[in-house]
């Protein structure tokens, strides 16, 4: 039986392959002190017991670590409530934080918490219970939890509306007779005892949220915005009260505690309203898929909820509808609106055979579709995912903002305390003392600080999504800006990735016919793209292959197989020359010249190598790649090309691209090599590759960009993925980077400029409390609506 102090967890373990395994792992648990482990090969897990007296649980996972296995965290997403700025976002996170095994990241302008766990350490309820005990609320997000969240703000922001217009007509009086002072009338138009009663309400009712917020942030550890309003509002408040009370000869000040609550829930309002325009691609996105869906089944046409169709159901979508899942045409044709995904205005004719994708539109003619992917699995969902996963994410210029707020307003506070001291020992006035302590409370803000970054970030990813441009993280924006070199591969990049056979040259004992059949047979079993384009030239011309055996291929060289007991080389003239194979270089070069690849096929017998004949292959020049090199260059960024390709093929390539600087011959995987060496040059290097062979150049680059119709290796390790098959697509992300940094320095701006004039200005009475309250409710509607302004950018094309 255990011990009743030893505590109990089950740790998911990963790589284990077999039950010696499950016995290293186990052994190595029990060397520890305190610690009674089992692990069970079966289900993949360990159940630990253990003292947290001598040992901790991070002590656990290292150990499983040094046996060379792996606990796989998991990822989650909470929805928080009852957030009020900037500082408060600190604060969940680091209740989140001290966690074992939690590792979380809190966005304010999402109100969100992207948080991974070790499950056994943690687990989705702990989480809520942490952030709920740090004073706030939470919840997980799911797919069902979007709509309900988007409704439950909606009905939280008409409850703050109505509040705010009570407080409104409870403190326009007083504003109106300050207004009346302020004109030299110098004289209390309301009673005091009514100005108490007025106040009274707006303080106490209106205003709780400012003392439970403060309450929960104090108990915490911390403070945030509400302890400034709470502590502000609560000085002049009680003061104007006791000169009330005992009827001393003393100014009242119920006007400012009251107008300082009302600007403050005006100005979050507004907030509000600001931030949800920030989220309104990602709505619009989701907004796109219909609800509905026809299907064809047992030979009748039925409407059904679109969620509910499965792979391998036929749909029929007529003219004017929207595509509810992604599929294949089986059956009409007709033109399709796809901009909602890649941007592209112009539409996309659609036949038989043809892939189709949720949330575009049919334009004319009658489809019938065969579901390929449904549910989370469709691109919209894979960009909304994206789209999401980016704006959850922080930058790195986001961590001086996230610094300065978490010791804000402990610095604030003591400066309001400073100012009173100092004020009332100078002037021997305590009442003026204390209203410029007030106004040093009210007027300072972490709230703009803390949304600078998120919210440009927010609106930045949104509006790229709306061009094609999908942002994997927030970094990624921030770094694309700072691109000096992008090296671009040659093939599907800046050609269409659709290579075709433009000559055939067979040597005098060799005919046309027979030197494709002997390299389309040859070419069979090789992944390279170059062979894809002698196949389908060998198709069009009826010429059938044959099998081969003892096949062999060289990466990015050439390849050798057998035919009919015949034994072939295949490949470049370099790599038929290294074969031992004599070329003939003059009408290589020729072809070369023309921007032509050449491959060579060659015999192997008892009498030598002999060389049967070329072959020259073309992939045509995306229709925008010179405009992109013109337009990346008028940026300011070399454009590197790199190819498999000769020299001689290169030169008359970035000839006509424009492009000066280009690497020949280089093979598959010298490629991140490459990329290395233009980086330790001081290079901030941007790749741009389609292929799964360029997976480790582009992981090497600074930035990497993939070509969305590219492989989903290469999709999956580039930072920023362009849907479109467009290089003008880099041109537009490095350019919404830089529009995007550059609201983000001003917005940190705006929040330093703002808080280092205005807290001086406030101690030294230049602000009255009043006027101090309603530059800090606009100070975050500035930053936000500043933010905004992003939606404004336009791509270059």
């Amino acid at each position: 039986m255990n011990s009743p102090a030893l505590k109990q967890i089950e740790l998911p373990i990963e790589g284990m392959t077999c039950a010696a395994c499950a016995a290293r792992i186990e052994n190595n648990l029990n060397k520890l002190s305190g610690v009674q482990a089992v692990v069970n090969f079966a289900n993949e897990r360990a159940r630990v017991h253990y003292d947290d007296g001598q040992i901790k649980t991070d002590e656990l996972v290292d150990a499983i670590e040094k046996a060379g296995f792996h606990i796989v965290p998991q990822s989650v997403q909470l929805q928080l409530r009852k957030m009020t700025c900037a500082a408060c976002g600190n604060h969940i996170e680091k209740a989140l934080n001290k966690l074992p095994g939690v590792t979380a990241s809190v966005n304010v302008a999402t109100e969100t918490a992207k948080i991974s766990f070790i499950p056994g350490l943690a687990s989705v309820d702990t989480l809520i219970a942490a952030v709920i005990n740090a004073g706030y609320d939470a919840s997980e997000i799911s797919e069902t939890s979007h709509s309900e969240e988007k409704a439950r703000r909606l009905a939280a922001y008409q409850s703050e509306l109505r509040l705010f217009w009570i407080s409104a007509a409870l403190t326009l009086p007083m504003v109106l007779q300050m207004g009346a002072m302020f004109t030299g009338h110098d004289m209390e138009i309301l009673p005091r005892w009514l100005q108490w009663l007025l106040a009274t309400p707006v303080q106490f009712w209106i205003g709780k949220r400012f003392y439970t917020g403060a309450y929960h942030a104090l108990r915490s550890g911390g403070a945030n915005m509400d302890v400034l309003v709470a502590l502000g509002t609560s000085m002049a408040y009680f003061f104007s009260a006791v000169v009330t009370a005992f009827a001393l000869d003393q100014h009242i000040y119920f006007e400012a505690s009251a107008a300082i609550i009302t600007l403050v829930m005006l100005g979050k309002l507004m907030e509000a309203r600001a931030k949800g325009k920030t989220s309104e691609a990602i709505e619009a996105l989701v907004r796109l898929q219909p609800k509905t869906a026809r299907i064809e089944r047992d030979g009748e046409i039925i409407e059904v909820p679109a969620n509910s169709l499965q792979v391998g159901d036929i749909f029929i979508v007529r003219p004017g509808e929207n595509l509810p899942v992604d599929g294949v045409v089986v059956e009409g044709a007709s033109s399709i609106n796809e901009s909602m995904l890649t941007g592209e205005s112009l539409p996309v004719s659609k036949q038989e055979g043809a892939n189709v994708f949720a949330a575009t539109m049919n334009q004319q003619g009658l489809l019938k579709c065969r579901a390929t992917s449904v549910g989370a699995h469709t691109q919209l969902a894979a960009i909304i995912h994206l789209v999401e996963e980016a704006q959850g994410s922080k930058a790195p210029i986001q961590r001086m903002a996230d610094k300065i707020s978490g010791v804000f307003v402990p610095i604030v506070v003591v400066i309001s305390i400073l100012t009173l001291g100092i004020t009332w020992w100078l002037t021997a006035d305590f009442v003026t003392a204390l209203i410029n302590a007030v106004a040093v409370l009210v007027i300072a803000c972490p709230c703009a600080l803390g949304l600078a970054t998120p919210t440009a970030i927010m609106v930045g990813t949104g509006r790229g999504a709306q061009v094609g441009v999908l942002v994997k993280n927030a970094a990624a924006l921030e770094h694309a800006e700072k691109i000096q070199t992008v090296i671009v591969d040659k093939t599907g990049t800046l050609t269409e990735g659709k290579p075709e056979v433009t000559d055939i040259v067979p040597n005098e004992s060799m005919n046309t016919h027979d030197l494709m059949r002997i390299a389309a047979s040859l070419e069979q079993g090789s992944e390279h793209p170059l062979a894809r384009g002698v196949l389908d030239s060998a198709q069009n011309m009826n010429i059938k292959t044959q099998p081969i055996k003892d096949f062999s291929a060289i990466t990015g060289s050439g390849i050798t197989a057998r035919i009919d007991e015949m034994q072939y080389l295949l490949g470049s003239p370099k790599f038929l020359s290294q074969q031992g194979v004599t070329v003939d270089t003059q009408q290589i070069t020729t072809l070369q010249a023309e921007g032509k690849t050449v491959i060579g096929i060659a015999s192997i017998s008892d009498n030598g190598h002999q060389i049967l004949g070329y072959l020259a292959i073309a992939d045509r020049l995306r229709d925008t790649s010179i405009k992109a090199v013109e337009q990346l260059q008028a940026m300011g960024i070399e454009v590197v090309m790199l190819t498999g390709d000769n020299a001689v093929t290169a030169a008359a390539i970035a000839k006509r691209t424009g492009i000066t600087q280009y690497r020949a011959e280089v093979l598959p995987q010298d490629k991140a090599a490459e990329v290395m060496k233009m980086k330790a040059s001081g290079q901030f290097t941007g790749m741009i590759g389609d292929g799964i062979n360029d997976a480790p150049a582009l992981a090497a680059a600074d930035v990497s960009f993939a070509i969305g119709a590219g492989s989903d290796v290469a999709i999956e390790a580039a930072d920023i993925t362009l849907i479109r098959n467009d290089l003008m697509s880099v041109a537009d992300a490095i350019s919404l980077s830089r529009a995007t940094l550059r609201k983000i320095r001003q917005n940190l701006f705006f929040a330093f400029v703002y808080n280092t004039l205005g807290i001086p200005l406030a101690a030294i009475g230049l602000l009255n409390p009043v006027i101090a309250g309603a530059a800090m409710a606009m100070s975050s509607v500035s930053v936000v609506s500043n933010s905004l302004l992003l939606k404004r950018w336009q791509a270059s094309h």
